[in-house]
């Protein structure tokens, strides 16, 4: 969806506090990622929250969850995401999330053979995890069960369902 970012000062007061919420929430665990334009307006993903509020409120909330409660080793984590965005080609996601991967520690090789939607050498079986099941759940592909009882077996029950959710988010 392309719709243009909104400067604060044109919004209600309502959707005001929603844009300073989302800037708080990702300037606080992404302060690396440039989300604001020259006038101050969110970039990225995160304009339809605003002209869309009864989507954007909800979604703000999960994303919010998503970076609150999140237990998943964070080089996992950007391994689901970078999985997403590389076989979406979505331009932005891979924008913020190489940055945030190579901030966590992920090896150059590893984020550039994800963000082009392969799969890299030299995961650890918890990463790798994470990508076969990002990489079938965008695919449409129904998880094996056997790579979900891997999953639960290399992330818990909790980290399973934390993974299954990031990578739907």
């Amino acid at each position: 969806m392309r719709v243009n970012p909104l400067p604060p000062e044109t919004l209600s007061p309502e959707l005001k506090l929603v844009h300073e919420q989302i800037a708080s929430l990702v300037g606080g665990s992404q302060a690396q990622v440039v989300m604001l334009d020259d006038d101050g307006a969110l970039i990225g993903p995160f304009p339809p929250m605003l002209h869309f509020p009864q989507f954007g409120l909800p979604a703000l909330t999960f994303l919010h969850s998503l970076d609150t409660q999140a237990t998943l080793d964070k080089k996992l984590r950007e391994v689901a995401i970078l999985t997403v965005g590389g076989l979406f080609g979505a331009r932005f996601e891979l924008y913020a999330h190489q940055i945030m991967a190579e901030v966590v520690g992920l090896e150059p090789d590893v984020i550039s053979s994800l963000s082009a939607g392969g799969r890299p050498l030299g995961l650890t079986p918890q990463e790798t995890i994470a990508h076969d099941m990002a990489t079938a759940l965008v695919l449409g592909r129904i998880v094996q069960d056997s790579t979900y009882q891997q999953a639960l077996q290399l992330l818990g029950r909790e980290g399973a369902a934390e993974l299954i959710f990031l990578i739907s988010g």
